[in-house]
């Protein structure tokens, strides 16, 4: 990684599996799984998981814009889950999963609009697009034991079933950025 990074937040269901698929990608320094987009302060995995603290899981994705530009990211994100699920990810149901990018500035803003309206005029998907888009007020770190979870746990039964079909689909549709 150069000297010069950036930062994108997203979340798109289990912050587990949208964490191992970045972490999978060249020029992504770091993912840091927590919580943003809700009222509560400094909320607790089991605050989150109630559905009422308003805020989403999500990962906060530092990366080298040298290497790999945002849109890039964009595309990864939108790979790995489907934004057409309304507060859900396959399994996982609620508020907590919804499909949101939190952005940073403007810039980012611009993007990942643009990168929607571009998917949706692409028309390849059957329902309509529900991917929240809004500007990253406070992102709040998760509690340490989920930080690195797939690669903590891989014999896990949920990341086996969920986070390692993400992996596999980022290192071979990314196969030219994918880290060593």
């Amino acid at each position: 990684m150069s000297e010069t990074t950036a930062t994108a937040t997203v979340g798109g269901g289990c912050f587990w599996c949208i964490e191992a698929a970045f972490l999978a990608v060249s020029g992504v320094g770091s993912v840091t799984s927590g919580y943003a987009g809700g009222e509560t302060a400094d909320p607790t995995y089991r605050e989150v998981c109630t559905g009422e603290t308003g805020h989403a899981e999500v990962v906060q994705v530092e990366f080298d814009p040298d290497v790999l530009e945002y849109a890039d990211l964009l595309e990864v994100f939108f790979t790995v889950h489907d934004p057409t699920q309304l507060n859900r990810q396959g399994p996982d149901v609620g508020s907590q999963y919804r499909s949101i990018i939190l952005t940073h500035d403007a810039d980012q803003r611009q993007q990942a609009e643009a990168y929607v309206e571009a998917l949706a005029a692409e028309g390849g998907y059957d329902d309509p697009i529900v991917t929240a888009i809004e500007p990253l007020e406070t992102f709040w770190r998760a509690e340490e034991n989920h930080q690195n979870y797939f690669e903590k746990n891989p014999e896990d039964a949920y990341c086996r079933m969920h986070a390692q079909p993400k992996v596999e689909t980022v290192r071979e549709r990314f196969r030219e950025e994918q880290t060593a």
